[in-house]
């Protein structure tokens, strides 16, 4: 008997993980020294039954980091329709005289695109490339096509489509210089971010070589880089909340590559009117006044301006904006989509009124209001909460409505695409993963469906927050996590 409960030991020892209880797996992954003083909150549902097959700290609210996008998405899509489209217009009092000239403003008119830039949609891998004025130029084109010269008026870039709210709350002052906290705007260039390369000069003491990109006149640039002999290569962008100068110091020895950031553009309505004034420049069409924005304070009325349409761009579907939304985690593109379904569904593009049809929503799905306090519909907010049985709540009931598939399709591919584009490395059929990252400092995240048979399928959230870590560390737990649970669907 001794002999035999040894042997038994043993080949209990040499069984796969895979056949081990997916408790009992999850357990011994999170009680590593990486995830140690971490906490985790994870639910695990099986989708056919609603069967919940594992849960931690499940009824927790935690910080989900980006995976607050899951919600924007899945509210976007089902108030607003995957063939939702935003419109872009040029507006003037009246047509061109037989001159060209029109009398009064010439009006480029936000509708709340998010597609005006060089970005190739339906969403490809890789890195974002071509002209990003192009789209803007199309209407520029119109115009000059319908013979338009002279503007004796003013150019205005308004964005009154909703209230100028251009930083949701919780957001960082840190945050709202660089192109992952740009201002929310109903007009909206390159993702209102302008990159800048800085190239060293040949010698000591020649002046740095700075470009922008788009290329407009926006911020005035202090240069104060050096091209130092023997130094190092690092640069330094500073700007102060409301100002348009930007600082650019660092050093780099002669003749060193270029170095570059991406910056966050704080008014959006007059960085595309500027760009667009210089578009129509470039077609011979002359603006006599200012060029400037026109916003629009919270709780102070919307009217569309008066006028005739003398151009007009129409964006995509929607579903392509929240494929984009999801799978690169693109937070300015979540905070529009969370505008616009507020000013469909709730007559005012602003973050409280899509909060409160988030709100409604939810709880219809059955979720308690406990559960959730959603801050933004990116997740760059610290305020925002949410519990695990939330995030798994949203995914059951987005399985079983009437977009499942194509909700689905929105989440970064394990191991292929998206942010999951160089995770799972090595893990057997890990592009049955389908979920939506989140991290910020201190939190990690991953919820989504694991299995790609809907009658098999598994619902999962997985949330780490106070991790002291390395975030490589806690995502390489997590992305173990994922494949178990991804193995114990493969077993259902």
């Amino acid at each position: 008997m001794l002999r035999a409960a040894f042997l038994l030991a043993g080949l209990l020892a040499l069984a796969p993980l895979s056949a081990q209880p997916l408790a009992e797996r999850i357990e011994k992954l999170i009680s590593t020294p990486a995830a140690a003083g971490s906490t985790f909150g994870i639910q695990v549902v099986q989708l056919s039954t609603g069967q919940v097959l594992y849960a931690r700290n499940a009824q927790s609210a935690l910080t989900p980091a980006s995976n607050t996008k899951l919600f924007t998405t899945a509210l976007a899509l089902t108030r607003l329709g995957p063939g939702y489209r935003f419109e872009t217009k040029v507006l003037a009092p009246r047509a061109p005289d037989a001159q060209g000239r029109i009398s009064g403003d010439l009006i480029l008119l936000g509708g709340g695109d998010p597609t005006l830039s060089a970005r190739r949609l339906p969403y490809q891998k890789g890195p974002v490339e071509g002209d990003p004025l192009a789209p803007l130029a199309e209407l520029a084109d119109q115009l000059a096509a319908a013979g338009l010269r002279t503007v004796s008026g003013d150019l205005i870039g308004d964005d009154t489509r909703w209230p100028f709210e251009p930083f949701p709350g919780g957001w960082s002052v840190g945050d709202m210089p660089w192109d992952y906290g740009a201002a929310v705007s109903a007009l909206c260039l390159n993702d209102n971010a302008q990159s800048i390369s800085v190239r060293p000069g040949k010698a000591a003491g020649d002046p740095a070589i700075i470009s922008l990109s788009p290329p407009v006149e926006y911020y005035t640039l202090r240069n104060v880089f050096r091209t130092t002999p023997g130094a190092a290569s690092r640069l330094s962008v500073r700007r102060k909340p409301a100002s348009r100068i930007l600082e650019i110091a660092g050093t780099a020895a002669p003749k060193a590559g270029a170095l570059g950031d991406l910056l966050g553009i704080d008014d959006p309505a007059a960085f595309i009117a500027e760009a667009f004034a210089q578009l129509l420049r470039d077609r011979g069409i002359a603006i006599q006044g200012r060029v400037y924005a026109r916003h629009r304070a919270t709780g102070m009325p919307s009217s569309e301006p008066a006028g005739i349409v003398l151009a007009r761009r129409q964006s995509p579907p929607i579903v392509e904006t929240l494929r984009v939304i999801d799978k690169i985690s693109q937070n300015l593109h979540a905070e529009m989509a969370l505008r616009e379904v507020g000013f469909v569904a709730r007559g005012e593009g602003t973050a409280e009124a899509a909060q409160k049809e988030m709100t409604a929503w939810l709880t219809s799905l059955g979720v308690r209001k406990e559960e959730f306090d959603l801050e933004d519909g990116s997740g760059l907010s610290r305020r925002t909460l949410v519990t695990p049985n939330a995030v798994t709540t949203l995914l059951t009931a987005m399985h079983n409505g009437e977009h499942r598939e194509t909700y689905r399709s929105l989440l970064p591919i394990g191991g292929e695409d998206g942010s999951l584009s160089s995770r799972f490395k090595g893990a057997p059929q890990a592009n049955l993963i389908r979920a939506k990252t989140g991290s910020v400092a201190h939190v990690n995240a991953l919820s989504g469906y694991a299995g790609d048979d809907p009658s098999s399928r598994l619902a999962f959230s997985i949330i780490v927050n106070g991790s002291t870590a390395s975030s490589s560390a806690i995502r390489s737990i997590i992305d173990k996590i994922a494949v178990a649970i991804l193995e114990e669907g493969t077993r259902q």
